[in-house]
Formats: C-alpha cells, sequence, structure tokens
C-alpha cells in the first residue's frame, strides 16, 4: 500500500506529533508515504475570503505535483481542513472543464497541469479503516487497550460538506478501529460537533462555549481522541477555560487516533511524541494496569 504524503501547515508546526505518529503508524502498518516534494498550504480557511480562485489553486497545485510521484494508491492527508480543500479541487474542479481550464492557466506559470484523473485524495481516517488494515490492526496489537474508554471526535470539517466515507450526522467511522485495539467507545452524541475552530482567535466566547460542551460530554472517558489538528489544539489548549462553567469536570487527555493506535501496535510514548501532549502524563498513569509494558523513560513524557 503506497501513497503520496501531504502533511500541510499544521502538521509541520503545532502538530508535530500528528505528523510523527502517522509516520510511525503507517511504517507499522506496512504503508508507505512519499511526501509531495515542494508542496505549499492548502490555504487552510483564510485564503477563500480573499480570492476563491486561489483557493482552488494552491491545493491544485499539490496535486499536480503529486501525480508526477510513482504509482500510488492516492494522496493521504491527516489534517481535516487540508482534506477538506484538495477534496473540494476533486469534486468541483476536475468533473468541470471550464473550472479545471481556470485552475491550470494559472499553474502553467510553473509549467504544471492538473489532469484530475489520479490521485485519489483520502483521509488518514479512511485509510485506517479499510477491512484489510482493520485485520492487520486486530492480528498486530501486543498492548490491547481493553477497558480504556475512548471518546471519538470527529469535529465537523472531515465530513462536510463532502460525506465520502461516513455520515456527518452520526459518524462512526472510527468505532471500528479502535475496537480492534481493544478499546471501549464512549457513548456521547458531540463527536460531529464544531469546536469553533478558527473562532477562538476572532469571538473566542463562542469557541469556549463549544469547546466546554464537548469536553462536559466526554467526561467519564479515559480521553478523546482526534483526526484534526484545530480540534485537538483547541480542546486541549483551551480546556481549563473552557470547562470553567462546570467545576466538578476533570482535564481529559486529548490524543492524536495515530498515537493512540501506534501504542496499542507496540510503539512507545516516544516513538508517538505523547511528550508533545498537555495532559499526556494522566493519560500514561490511565494506562497502568493495561499496557503496562508500554510505561515510558523517565525522559519520553514529561
Amino acid at each position: 500500500m503506497r501513497y503520496a504524503y501531504y502533511p500541510g501547515c499544521s502538521l509541520t508546526a503545532t502538530a508535530k506529533e500528528y505528523d510523527t505518529s502517522t509516520r510511525a503508524l503507517c511504517a507499522r502498518l506496512g504503508i508507505t508515504l512519499e511526501e509531495i516534494p515542494d508542496w505549499t498550504c492548502c490555504g487552510a480557511s483564510a485564503v477563500e475570503p480573499v480570492s476563491q480562485l486561489l483557493t482552488h489553486v494552491l491545493p491544485a497545485r499539490n496535486l499536480a505535483l503529486a501525480e508526477g510521484l510513482d504509482e500510488n494508491e492516492g494522496v493521504l492527508i491527516p489534517c481535516s481542513a487540508c482534506y477538506l480543500n484538495h477534496l473540494r479541487v476533486e469534486m468541483e474542479d476536475a468533473p468541470v472543464p471550464e473550472r479545471k481550464r481556470r485552475v491550470n492557466t494559472v499553474l502553467a506559470e510553473e509549467d504544471l497541469v492538473y489532469d484530475g484523473d489520479h490521485p485519489v485524495v483520502v483521509h488518514l481516517l479512511e485509510v485506517l479503516g479499510r477491512p484489510e488494515i482493520l485485520e492487520t490492526l486486530t492480528t498486530e496489537t501486543t498492548s490491547p487497550l481493553n477497558g480504556l474508554r475512548i471518546a471519538p471526535y470527529y469535529g465537523c470539517q472531515i465530513l462536510r460538506p463532502f460525506a465520502r466515507f461516513d455520515d456527518p450526522e452520526i459518524p462512526t467511522s472510527m468505532e471500528p478501529i479502535l475496537r480492534a485495539v481493544g478499546a471501549e467507545i464512549h457513548p456521547w452524541r458531540l463527536g460531529n460537533a464544531c469546536c469553533g475552530a478558527s473562532l477562538m482567535t476572532t469571538h473566542k466566547e463562542v469557541a469556549l462555549h463549544n469547546v466546554g460542551r464537548i469536553l462536559h460530554s466526554a467526561q467519564g472517558a479515559d480521553a478523546v481522541v482526534t483526526v484534526c489538528p484545530m480540534c485537538q489544539l483547541n480542546l486541549e489548549g483551551f480546556q481549563k477555560n473552557a470547562l470553567h462553567r462546570f467545576p466538578d469536570d476533570e482535564p481529559l487527555p486529548i490524543l492524536y487516533l495515530p498515537q493512540l493506535i501506534g501504542l496499542a501496535l507496540g510503539l512507545t510514548p516516544g516513538e508517538v511524541q505523547l511528550n508533545k501532549n498537555l495532559h499526556a502524563g494522566e493519560f500514561v498513569h490511565g494506562l497502568a494496569g493495561l499496557v503496562p509494558e508500554k510505561q515510558p523513560e523517565a525522559d519520553a513524557v514529561s
């Protein structure tokens, strides 16, 4: 299994642990990742109000570069916002000749062409949910997370507006992956709720309200697991302020999915960079008795 790999800006800065754990887990699963050379920012959510054309050209440039790589099954993207922007090109531009012509007119400045026939944009969650990967997870788990209750948190961008691999109202695609490594699912209804995303910098009270209700609903879980860098940042970094309306609630570890799955498959806390998480200490303490052989070295987790 081989994919072109687009890490995006977050995974090279605030979410390096997501990048590191994704690469380590894919290597453990036999998935080859080839990073797209000279990739650029996809525009995130900041470019769209400035230029609709640039919103499409930036991710199309990355896809054009990916088309020049060795044969692969698609472009694997862990960040939900990056995934959405690149998938938009595939869903809205590729089928419409006039849109594709406008994009390629800009790309011609670099002698690039976005063909649109190949490759296919896929999210990390979509790949981990493939039947053959689930089977591998079941057979290769060395530290089953038996008894660990996990709240799967999808956020809103991964399935809206393009619900290609799951139900945007009642998403469940993370559940078989977690169950394959022995974890239990925390029952809740806010796994697809918006955390406020960049509203944390423009309308902070609105974002804190969203984060607070999500974390309150997740109480009783041992950890929240997500696949979105913005969601992880908001839920973890603003947890103290967001829970002020719920004084009895406890802070929760907010982990990336490949970090948790990697631990179950024998990767160490250092290899999935749990030291980058703010509440990793509490999480590792919760693992005691479940996966004792995977307790971190003294300097692996702060």
